[in-house]
């Protein structure tokens, strides 16, 4: 569970509350983090026998297994990166994005950090423009500057209570008085309950970023469950930009770890830059090999997963004291909103999961809206298995005896 003082931090970053109502989200935090520890949530989730989510839970061994059985027979482990099983991967999700190379790191964060130093580099411009909810803003303890010396024009904030909570539009950029090195755009936003721009508001930014010299870097850790809403090939929306990063178990089910896609000099001098950052790892193919699966197995489904998002949706929002964002959903990610008491409702779930076997969510967020809690909703195989009118159902039962 997220500590209080992060989300306390990460709530008045994008809102920009008043100290005091930071303090209350920190005092609600504290309590609710300490009656969820009491009760061994985890232990009731491995009990359960359908879960509204994108992954089922999943032992080490199995994993490994797993992993292990997406291995080509003969496959030997390669040597810092280097070898015919990591190279074949990277040589694929190349061709999967349209570019002409790609390589395999072990972190998203290291992946992004070192695209924009590049292209920051190249330019001699060390600015970056990306959104309020950027995972480099929220996640990485300002990495971007500590590590590499980049500044950053934040977009997106909005004049109003609960900024951040919008896309970034044209008008963010034409606003901008710097010139900057680099703009990251991320699809889906996560943080936005899976929101996706308008192609042809996204083609209008990316020719903004181009007419004035700036890079394009797409963080694309769940670019697969965008693909359904733009019916667009993953090549096709990557071609907008100079560098693409996927993530290997974001949508895929993965370990860990990611790939930086882009042209074949720029992959070149990534790869220098990973073993300065400490990503040259002994060997790398246990990343590549549980991301086989993902590529060939869920990547394939996720049209189908939308469909079944969207019908979630469209159930859930009948339900008094629930709230779908968006509405309808554009990714097969998209957010809840909760009304009544945090601590009653995931007891709730909890009483609900143990008696019918059904895991409805990991945790809840507290909002800027009095009584609203957030949770995340990803739908992947296991979410399959639960229909629309079930899941109404069961989370009428949840609210319904939390208010």
């Amino acid at each position: 569970m997220s500590g209080a003082r992060p989300l306390a931090r990460r709530y008045a970053s994008l809102t920009s509350l008043p100290v005091r109502l930071v303090h209350v989200l920190d005092r609600g935090q504290r309590k609710y983090d300490r009656l969820v520890a009491e009760r061994d949530w985890r232990q009731i989730m491995w009990c359960c026998e359908r879960w509204l989510g994108s992954r089922r839970p999943a032992t080490a061994a199995e994993l490994l297994r797993a992993a292990a059985d997406a291995l080509p027979p003969g496959a030997h482990p390669d040597h810092y990166g280097d070898g015919e099983f990591v190279d074949g991967f990277e040589r694929r999700v190349a061709k999967l994005l349209g570019k002409d190379a790609a390589v395999v790191l072990p972190s998203g964060t290291m992946a992004q950090q070192i695209a924009l130093r590049i292209h920051c580099d190249r330019r001699g411009i060390h600015t970056v423009a990306f959104h309020a909810t950027c995972h480099l803003e929220l996640h990485e303890h300002a990495g971007y500057a500590h590590l590499h010396g980049l500044k950053a024009e934040i977009l997106g904030r909005g004049d109003r209570l609960g900024s951040g909570d919008r896309l970034i539009e044209l008008a963010d950029l034409e606003a901008l008085h710097a010139p900057i090195g680099a703009l990251l755009l991320e699809l889906p936003q996560r943080e936005i309950g899976g929101r996706l721009p308008e192609w042809d508001d996204l083609v209008a930014q990316i020719k903004w970023a181009r007419t004035r010299g700036a890079a394009t870097h797409l963080d694309g850790a769940r670019l697969w469950e965008a693909v359904p809403y733009y019916e667009r090939t993953h090549a096709e929306i990557s071609a907008l930009f100079d560098t693409v990063y996927v993530s290997l178990y974001k949508g895929l089910g993965g370990f860990a770890g990611s790939v930086l896609a882009g042209p074949e000099e720029l992959v070149a001098e990534a790869r220098v830059w990973r073993r300065r950052h400490g990503g040259a790892l002994y060997t790398l193919y246990p990343l590549a090999a549980a991301a086989q699966r993902g590529l060939d197995v869920v990547v394939p489904q996720m049209p189908r997963f939308l469909e079944h998002g969207r019908a979630l949706a469209e159930a859930l929002r009948e339900v008094p004291g629930v709230t779908v964002i968006p509405d309808p959903p554009q990714t097969p990610l998209f957010h809840l909103h909760l009304r009544g008491d945090r601590t009653a409702l995931r007891e709730h779930a909890l009483d609900l999961a143990e008696k019918e076997r059904v895991w409805l969510f990991n945790q809840l967020e507290p909002t800027v809206v009095p009584g609203a809690h957030k949770l995340e909703v990803i739908v992947g195989e296991p979410a399959l298995e639960i229909s629309p009118q079930e899941a109404a159902s069961l989370f009428a039962d949840v609210v319904g005896g939390a208010r």
